[in-house]
């Protein structure tokens, strides 16, 4: 039973959000860390850190502690945890019982690495869920009828399918193929033919502006970017538009889809006909582009519709998940360490 002592945290590639019970999302903030070059030592996290991402000296260091789905380095992500931890849940009285949804790639040492820093912040007791489980519940489906529901959660460094029926996940595959490959497949096809080097937060821009999965005329956004010149090696300036970027997203939307399929083929046929008539339900960040649920859609034979604030399911389906402890069969365990059931 959850209460207003339970925390849940959806550490992401790109993002971390923490929910709270009775309070919604409190914390949305960059999983960037900021440190110093010759000492390790970490000295801003978040939003504070992601404002020096591509502008600091060589003596400081802003980075991405977990890339593609992977905590690329799990001191970072340990310190990272605690701080945002501690910036959202500050009581003295009443230690906190967290839930944690990772990246579903991580090892048993990076997993571990996540509990220690939510105890040293104060829990008292640490779970992990998965993030289809953690996504099915933040977008309001019921996990725990026998009724088959799919997920498809287009985080920041991965993208996972999986259909759920009575508190477990059926059948699921894990591609890291999400949010972070637009983003870097745009920035390359800007530098291959147009010679022209832009920022993250620019390519994130062109993202959510101008990319449109099933573009036309009349939806041929344009949009001016500033840059660099590498003819010139001077800052200029660049025209992009919708068509412009669609066939860059195109096959990546396309490897989306696929994977959609590869678990559509393994699903037993009794909960096929539920998914038939439940539709596909679209989460994560990654799932906004324009017109994506369309493009799925125009592919496959059941409908497909994008969640209520997408990018804050997983956060609320983390926290939201205590409600549900005891009745979810897989995909949610507790991890506190000496804990035994």
């Amino acid at each position: 039973m959850a209460n207003t002592n339970d925390i849940g945290i959806d550490l992401g590639t790109t993002k971390v959000m923490i929910y709270k019970e009775g309070e919604g999302v409190v914390l949305n903030e960059p999983s960037v860390v900021a440190y110093d070059a010759n000492s390790g030592k970490p000295f801003a996290f978040g939003a504070e850190a992601f404002r020096m991402v591509g502008k600091t000296h060589k003596n400081i260091v802003a980075e991405y502690p977990l890339k593609d789905g992977v905590i690329s380095n799990y001191t970072l992500t340990k310190e990272m945890v605690k701080y945002f931890i501690s910036k959202a849940y500050n009581s003295k009285v009443m230690k906190p019982k967290v839930c944690i949804c990772i990246p579903s790639a991580v090892t048993g040492i990076e997993e571990n690495a996540v509990v220690d820093a939510a105890v040293s912040a104060g829990a008292r007791q640490v779970f992990l869920i998965e993030e289809p489980i953690a996504a099915a519940i933040g977008a309001g489906i019921d996990v725990i009828r026998a009724n088959g529901n799919m997920i498809v959660d287009i985080g920041g460094g991965t993208t996972d399918v999986a259909v759920i029926s009575l508190g477990g996940v059926v059948c699921s595959k894990s591609i890291k193929i999400a949010g972070n490959t637009f983003d870097r497949e745009i920035a390359k096809a800007l530098k291959n033919k147009y010679n022209f080097v832009v920022g993250q937060r620019t390519v994130a821009n062109l993202k959510h502006e101008v990319a449109n999965c099933m573009p036309t005329d009349e939806e041929n956004v344009v949009f001016k970017v500033k840059g660099i010149n590498l003819l010139k090696g001077l800052p200029g300036t660049l025209e992009i538009s919708t068509n412009d970027i669609y066939p860059v997203i195109e096959p990546i939307i396309a490897e989306i889809l696929a994977t959609v399929k590869q678990v559509l083929e393994v699903t037993p046929p009794e909960l096929s006909g539920d998914l038939f008539e439940n539709g596909i339900v679209l989460t994560g960040a990654g799932a906004k582009i324009k017109n994506l649920d369309k493009y799925l859609q125009s592919h496959l034979t059941t409908r497909v519709f994008l969640a209520d604030e997408p990018e804050k399911c997983v956060a609320k389906g983390t926290g939201k998940a205590f409600e549900l402890e005891g009745k979810l069969e897989t995909g949610f365990r507790d991890v506190t360490p000496g804990f035994s059931r």
